[in-house]
């Protein structure tokens, strides 16, 4: 269940983004958007499960010299991989380059964050 809402608010974050300028979600009716969105959310929690680990191992003394600001750099990088896995896949999303994709990845970040914690504030049992 938890792997389920957390897709949910990643789709949700996702279509946030896409009223950036340079991140574009097409489709014919919202029923395919949503697919979309969805399926572009599977993408991004695969790309950042696989090649996140690996990036901050690469590039640990980056993070530390940068005192972890290289992990937007690479937040960036991730989404715009998801952009282009989407391509590869048919998939109606694109960014259109790298700041696009950073803003992008900050709004994914920060909107999957609150989300997240607004879902476990409210599912928790305060019982005293």
């Amino acid at each position: 269940m938890a792997l389920l809402v957390q897709l949910v608010i990643t789709a949700v974050a996702v279509w946030i983004t896409t009223a950036l300028p340079g991140i574009t979600l097409e489709g014919d009716d919202t029923t395919a958007k949503v697919l979309t969105l969805l399926v572009v959310s599977v993408i991004f929690g695969v790309v950042n499960l696989v090649l996140k680990p690996i990036a901050k191992t690469l590039g640990c003394l980056l993070y530390v010299l940068t005192l972890g600001l290289f992990g937007l750099v690479v937040n960036a990088l991730l989404f715009w991989l998801t952009s282009y896995l989407a391509g590869q896949l048919q998939l109606p999303f694109h960014v259109d380059g790298f700041w696009a994709a950073f803003w992008g990845a900050l709004i994914v970040s920060v909107v999957t964050s609150v989300l997240a914690g607004l879902f476990e504030r409210s599912g928790s049992d305060d019982r005293s």
